[in-house]
């Protein structure tokens, strides 16, 4: 099947005849945190996700859902509706009861009384000194991270309240048939701003105005959002993207930088 960022993804067939999605991975792959993921949200919020089997590192067996329809504004309109429920689920404080996982590398999610604190410290400086160290992300960028750090408060306030996100909404975790949301995969789940979700669905054009209209009726989005926050909080997935692939991310990351006079 298509996918596999961390292993190969096969769809395996029974011998009653029930499909199901096999993952194949290995030590320090993360699937079996990933299993563990998709059981937290089966347990604690309304959100479509595949049943799961069995969980390791080595093996992640799950429910094969349908998913042969496109994101029409029907299933936009239902993915608001499942996506602001969740931000509805919320936590005493930010980050999440251990590490969780994004593309196979690990998310710190230590527990924290104040967002922008754990958005500077466990997202943007973390994962740059992750890319770093990796030789992904030059000094020089990662000095200008450092700097606009430094400098978060002036954009960003402290949410209400810390709010359940997927963590990993790109399009390719998103599952639709007939005008209907069946599923979402792939999670990296932790208690955040809600805002970081919804920046992360922007920076692959995961949905469109008819989902953000929709979800601003469920959960009215706050004035500067999209002139600002945005591009901040993209700031982290990039990142991700520099660790992992390198390339023209670092160009991405250097202009948001650059635009926020850093």
């Amino acid at each position: 099947m298509g996918g596999g960022c961390v292993g190969d993804v096969a769809r395996v067939t029974l011998e009653n005849g029930t499909d199901v999605v096999a993952k194949l991975g290995g030590p320090a792959s993360g699937l079996g945190r990933e299993g563990f993921m998709l059981s937290y949200l089966a347990d604690h919020t309304e959100l479509p996700v595949p049943q799961v089997l069995h969980a390791s590192d080595a093996l992640l067996l799950m429910e094969c859902l349908p998913a042969s329809g496109r994101l029409d504004d029907a299933a936009e309109r239902h993915a608001a509706d499942l996506v602001a429920a969740l931000h509805g689920v919320t936590a005493a404080q930010f980050g999440f009861d251990g590490a969780t996982v994004i593309g196979g590398l690990v998310q710190p999610n230590p527990w924290s009384d104040r967002w922008v604190d754990f958005f500077r410290d466990h997202r943007l400086l973390d994962m740059g000194r992750r890319a770093m160290d990796a030789g992904k992300l030059p000094a020089a960028v990662m000095a200008r991270l450092e700097t606009l750090s430094g400098r978060l408060e002036r954009w960003l306030e402290e949410p209400p309240r810390p709010s359940l996100i997927h963590g990993d909404m790109w399009g390719g975790n998103v599952l639709c048939e007939a005008g209907r949301i069946s599923g979402f995969i792939d999670p990296a789940i932790y208690y955040a701003d809600a805002e970081i979700e919804l920046a992360f669905t922007t920076l692959f054009n995961t949905f469109g105005e008819t989902f953000f209209a929709r979800y601003h009726e469920r959960r009215p989005i706050a004035a500067g959002f999209f002139e600002e926050r945005r591009d901040l909080y993209n700031l982290y997935p990039l990142l991700v993207h520099v660790r992992l692939f390198g390339g023209h991310y670092v160009s991405s990351v250097s202009r948001t930088l650059e635009r926020f006079g850093c």
